[in-house]
């Protein structure tokens, strides 16, 4: 794969677009000189596939428009001086060579320094070289449409273009994906892999170990439009998230040694279905077989591992689900394997377009969500009533995307009827109530597959 410098665009000085010649007003404006380069690394919208890359399975998600653009002067210090358009945000400042990520606060300058603690770590930099940033986002926050994996590609890419050094976009993404763990969550590597991989004009397959892009080709005559709940969740700052992680990784270890492997080893629940050498439907059969569905204790789990209580906390358990007294794991695992088999479905329906792909696709767009909803629990009433105003208006498929419990929807509606949908579930959702009324404008949006993330220099 080509260094990432394959992907530097050079911009003529005299006329910068409009965005960029603004954030280098307000960066001089700030630090009283002119940055050097700047980076933007994009969200993302998962079409389908939710909740399974941190099992080891393939998503299918797409870059949008929405993004982290950060202007970025190397400096001779060895500090690093954080700034954010958003005056929501504080200015940060740090010494590159003591960095510290509290998990216990989830602000926005962790997630830059997350990125930028992976690429030093990568490197074994012993002087990093300090920077002046500013930062600008236009993707809303804790809406699952992943604004701080977008930081933390963004700050990674920063750091990589500053140290001059260079890497893969592949190399970069899998560094950003246990970069972001520094801060506690769990995450799988979606969306650290679409933010570098994306193409504009086509989705992507997103497969793990090894890490590959693949392009699926979205049908013609539908639009994908996003909905924001306004209903805002982050990751790092509940357990939800990691307690799903920690469930998938149970069930993993019960069904392993349910069919004699050797569970300690086994982290993710496709590796279970890898040793096996099953097919997905098959590892359904095996979950209705081994598990049951009711909650499990920590003391049933320590039982049937045979090990203590101790043991489980230490060697199995996240640090912010040590305290989980009952662990769902049938429903888990039911949820992982039904959604893996759809992505593939998905994407091979994408390939044959038949004459009635768009119905095909709608209707599995449709049975993840209900998925999501029932046997994974990540929904919440704001995001029903989203989905059933947007099936009821036209769309064809309905779903959540990203982690869940707030966030966005996303919908597949036939091209021509997307303005009466638009307009329909805006009057619907939005001009019900104060809150989502001010949020509007930037709430419900048509998207189209978008270009990863890219460095800009001043010719």
């Amino acid at each position: 794969l080509p260094a990432f410098y394959a992907d530097t665009v050079l911009l003529n000085v005299s006329n910068l677009p409009f965005r960029l010649q603004k954030l280098k007003e307000m960066f001089i404006s700030k630090f009283g000189s002119a940055p050097r380069f700047y980076v933007r690394a994009p969200g993302r919208v998962n079409l389908i596939g939710e909740h399974i890359d941190y099992c080891g399975y393939a998503v299918l998600p797409m870059a949008i428009e929405q993004d982290i653009l950060i202007a970025v002067e190397p400096v001779k210090t060895q500090v690093v001086q954080l700034a954010n358009t958003n005056s929501l945000y504080l200015d940060f400042s740090t010494n590159v060579n003591n960095i510290q990520i509290n998990k216990t606060k989830p602000q926005w300058h962790n997630y830059f320094l997350c990125g930028l603690k992976g690429i030093q770590e990568h490197f074994g930099l012993n002087n990093p070289t300090g920077m002046n940033c500013l930062l600008d986002g236009t993707i809303p926050p804790s809406s699952g449409l992943s604004s701080s994996s977008a930081l933390v590609c963004c700050a990674g890419l920063v750091t990589l273009r500053a140290n001059g050094k260079t890497l893969s976009k592949v190399e970069l993404a899998e560094i950003c994906t246990k970069s972001e763990r520094y801060i506690g969550t769990e995450g799988g590597g979606m969306d650290q892999s679409i933010s570098f991989l994306a193409e504009e004009g086509t989705a992507k397959l997103i497969e793990f170990s090894p890490l590959r892009a693949t392009d699926v080709r979205l049908p013609s005559g539908a639009a994908f439009v996003i909905a924001n709940s306004c209903v805002e969740m982050n990751k790092a700052a509940t357990s939800h998230y990691n307690i799903r992680v920690m469930e998938c990784r149970l069930a993993t270890k019960l069904l392993s040694k349910s069919k004699g492997l050797d569970w300690k080893k086994m982290l993710r629940l496709h590796d279970v279905q890898t040793k096996l050498g099953v097919s997905l439907e098959e590892m359904l059969t095996i979950v209705e077989e081994v598990l049951h569905p009711e909650p499990y204790s920590t003391e049933e789990i320590c039982k049937c591992l045979e090990i203590s209580l101790e043991e489980l906390r230490s060697q199995i358990l996240s640090q912010n689900t040590q305290d989980v007294s009952t662990f769902k794991l049938y429903q888990r695992a039911k949820h992982v394997y039904s959604e893996a088999a759809r992505v593939l479905e998905f994407k091979k329906i994408c390939n044959e377009a038949p004459a009635n792909a768009i119905q095909l696709l709608g209707d599995l767009m449709n049975q993840s969500y209900i998925s999501c909803r029932e046997m994974y629990e990540c929904s919440c009433p704001e995001l029903d009533r989203l989905v059933d105003i947007c099936l009821q208006f036209g769309a064809i498929g309905s779903r959540l995307t990203g982690a869940g419990w707030g966030g966005c929807t996303v919908s597949m509606v036939p091209t021509d009827k997307l303005n009466t949908f638009l307009k329909n579930v805006q009057k619907a959702y939005y001009q019900t109530d104060v809150q989502r009324l001010a949020s509007e404008n930037n709430s419900l949006f048509a998207t189209k597959p978008g270009r990863g993330a890219l460095v800009f220099v001043e010719a």
